[in-house]
Order: C-alpha cells, then structure tokens, then sequence
C-alpha cells in the first residue's frame, strides 16, 4: 500500500508536468503534434525575434517562429529561423519574410507572398527574409539629419533673440499698433460718409429720373419738328433770295437801276441838294413862303 500511494504521486506528478509543458507551448501557439509544414527564413537582423513569434500573412496568422539559431563559429552571418507554416498555405517562389516591430516591442514575421512567382518553395527550404524598420526605423533614419541642423537652429534662435531684443522692434510695434488705431478712425469716418451718400442716393436718382424724362420729352420735341418740310420752306427762301440777288444784278426793277444807272444817282443827289439849300433858305425867310395877317390883308 505504502508503494502505490507513492506511485499515485509520482503519476499525478509527470502528468501535471506534461500538461503544464502542453499548456504552454499551447499558449505560446505551438503544438507538438502538428502538422504545419517546417521552413527556415534567414535575417541579417532578427530585432529581438524569439521563439513563439507569430507570422502572418495580409494580416492572417498562418504560422509560428519554432527556433532561432545563431553561427557562434562564424559571427556576422545570416542568423537562421525555423519556422512552422499551416500547410494549407503554398508559398510561391519569390516570396519574401520581413521582421516588423511596433511601438510596444512587439515582433512578428510578416511573409510577403509573390503572386507572380512560378513554382512553390517546398517546406524545408529558405526564405529569404529582411527586416522592416518601420515608423521607429522611418525616425532612427531622420536623427542624423536632426543632429546636422541643431547647430543651425540655435543660431536661428540666437538670431531671433537678438532680433526681439532691439528696441526698433519695439518701437515699430508701437507705430503699428498708431497706424491700426488711426485706420480703425478712418474706417468709422468712411462708414459715417457712406451713409451719408446712401441716405442721399434717393433724392439724387429722383432728380435724375426728372433730367431724364426733361431729356425724353426734348427727344419727343425733336421727333415731332417736320425736319424735310422746313428744309423745302428753308430751300424755297433761298431760291427767292437768289432770283431777287439775280434782279438786282440784272438792272431790272426799280432797285436795280438805283443799283447801277449813274445819271439816276447823280439827279437825285441834285434833287437832295437843291432839297437842302431851300431848306436852309426857308429856315432863314420863312416869311416869304408864308403869308400871315390878322386882318387877312395880304403882305406885298
């Protein structure tokens, strides 16, 4: 009795070990009795890939890293991963692996599938792999371009610095901030104008409604005036005007022979002349052309 309760602990013991052994490898996603087709991947680098890293595919998880082995007799080469694809999946030729790390540390495999490849790689062949740097990488790659231009920054900032502290700065500020407040006067006075203006703009397009009715109604007067009876009227009176021109040039009538008969001239100047000496004569003996008495005897 005293040898099998023993045998009992002893049997409770290796189970307990076994399962604990299943339990982790189950949590590391590994399983001793599958059937994933075996394949081996090299890098340059592996960043801190260890065994039980997943691998994935478009984002599918399709295997896990069994081991990692590194040539102690020949530092600096490929560093070889064995890895256990679901063999459901073929890969074609050509396809690629790359470690990628994430903000948190973690690292994972992805295999990068070539569509285009001719053939299938047969498990326990190599996968070429390389290691995908990613944002962490994206920002390591900009350090040294950072480094280069802290030296010129802080002679920018020391620029700046000296900039600010010249009191011209200050000064001009303060000319600013004159020039805003005069700007600010101007912008209320203009308002104030406008509408001025505005209020003003009814009055001014009343009165131009009357310019322009005054201007129609002129228009209007103008359309009326019989334009080609006047200028027959117009015609008519020149033509009497060259006939009477044509008369007077011609001798005829009275006027044209005053116009050109000299001996016509010369009698009546005789004639005014003769006029004018009995005039003078008369205002000097009125008496003897005209006969006056009370008693009506006639003065001899």
């Amino acid at each position: 009795m005293k040898h099998a309760k023993e045998i009992r602990i002893a049997l409770v013991a290796i189970i307990g070990v076994v399962l604990l052994f299943f339990g982790m490898n189950f949590l590391k996603g590994m399983s001793l009795f599958s059937t994933n087709n075996l394949y081996y991947m090299t890098f340059k680098d592996i960043s801190g890939l260890s065994s039980s890293s997943p691998i994935y595919t478009n984002g599918y998880r399709v295997g896990v890293v069994k081991s990692v082995s590194y040539d102690y007799n020949n530092p600096g080469a490929d560093v070889k991963v064995e890895v256990d694809i679901d063999p459901k999946l073929q890969v074609p030729k050509g396809s690629t692996a790359e470690i990628v790390s994430d903000m948190l540390g973690n690292v994972r495999v992805n295999l990068i599938i070539d569509n285009d490849g001719t053939g299938i790689i047969a498990p326990g062949q190599t996968i070429p792999g390389e290691v995908n740097s990613g944002a962490l990488g994206k920002v390591k790659d900009l350090v040294p371009v950072i480094e280069k231009m802290l030296p010129k920054l802080d002679s920018i900032l020391a620029s700046v610095n000296t900039l600010v502290a010249d009191p011209a700065i200050a000064g001009s500020l303060h000319n600013i901030q004159h020039i805003t407040n005069d700007l600010t006067t101007t912008t209320r006075e203009l308002n104030t104008l406008m509408a001025g203006v505005n209020k003003q703009v009814p009055t001014l397009m009343t009165k131009a409604g009357g310019v322009l009715d005054n201007a129609t109604q002129l228009t209007g007067n103008l359309s009326a005036i019989d334009v080609a009876g006047t200028m027959v009227k117009v015609d008519a009176t020149l033509a009497n005007v060259q006939q009477l021109t044509t008369a007077l040039n011609n001798n005829q009538g009275t006027l044209g022979l005053l116009m050109k008969d000299r001996q016509l001239y010369n009698n009546l100047n005789k004639t005014m002349q003769s006029a004018d000496s009995l005039l003078i004569d008369f205002k000097a003996h009125p008496k003897r052309y005209i006969h006056f008495s009370v008693f009506g005897k006639k003065d001899k």
